[in-house]
């Protein structure tokens, strides 16, 4: 976890947000998760810290866009951290799809099926050139590798 702590802060740096604690422990956690996690899975890995700070912490990385929030069917939202989908401060609205699995609701980000180019592509072509998305909610639904066992 250190050198995920490392990239943390650099990220939080370049994108000039304020450094904390908090925000540098939530990114690192969202860097190092292999899937999308709820802010309770979030609250889970820090007993620590109350709820409040874990909720602004996630607001203000989800806003510098350093990480996305994902909504969920089941009323749910999960984040992931933006950087390892390419966000920078100037495309703060990464656009890509999510797969859920409808057994335990575990989510994952879609990087290479979710380009923004190839979405923004089929929405012209289907709807026309007069059309701009400014954010996706693009969801597959099935089973994990561990639940489809």
């Amino acid at each position: 976890m250190p050198d995920s702590m490392a990239l943390a802060e650099a990220q939080l740096r370049g994108a000039a947000v304020r450094i904390t604690a908090a925000r540098v422990k939530v990114l690192a956690a969202l860097l190092d998760a292999q899937r999308a996690v709820s802010h309770q899975d979030v609250q889970d890995a820090f007993a620590d810290m109350d709820r409040v700070t874990l909720y602004r912490a996630l607001d203000c990385l989800t806003d510098a866009g350093l990480a996305h929030k994902i909504a969920s069917d089941d009323r749910v939202f999960r984040y992931s951290a933006g950087a390892e989908h390419g966000t920078t401060q100037q495309d703060k609205h990464v656009q890509h799809g999510h797969f859920k699995c409808t057994r335990c609701a575990k989510v994952f980000c879609l990087d290479s099926i979710g380009q923004a180019g190839m979405l923004q592509d089929a929405l012209h072509e289907t709807l026309g050139k007069g059309f701009q998305s400014h954010d996706i909610e693009f969801t597959i639904k099935g089973w994990c590798a561990e639940c489809a066992h």
